[in-house]
């Protein structure tokens, strides 16, 4: 049966090929600790589930559509977290960090925070 071709690391600038699924080579792995763990070990767990759930019950719209002119009013189907927590549990939880985005808009979010990543050696 035919197997999967290695791909390159996701690390910038490394060639490294890693099995498919795997995202970065072992160099590289301990640079991006929030990519390797789960989501529960990052404390996405039920209690932030049940949180979660909470919140967008009290504020049920995004922020940023109802920002733009005209204002949208779209459902808003996360948290997010305002300022990134990177780990710290105090700024995981604080709700005054909390804000409620649409899939589009925590996704542009995303994208824009993950693609310039601020790298620590």
């Amino acid at each position: 049966m035919p197997y999967k071709p290695k791909v390159p690391c996701k690390h910038p600038g490394c060639a490294e090929l890693v099995e498919p699924g795997t995202k970065y080579c072992e160099k590289h792995k301990a640079l991006h600790p929030e990519e390797v763990r789960s989501a529960a070990k990052r404390g996405y767990g039920r209690k932030w589930q049940k949180a979660s759930r909470e919140y967008l019950q009290a504020h049920p719209l995004c922020v940023l559509c109802m920002k733009k002119q005209p204002p949208r009013y779209v459902k808003a189907t996360g948290v997010d977290h305002i300022t990134p927590h990177r780990g710290d549990q105090r700024l995981f939880w604080n709700r005054s960090n909390w804000r409620s985005l649409c899939k589009q808009c925590h996704d542009k979010k995303t994208r824009a925070e993950d693609n310039n990543p601020t790298y620590t050696y």
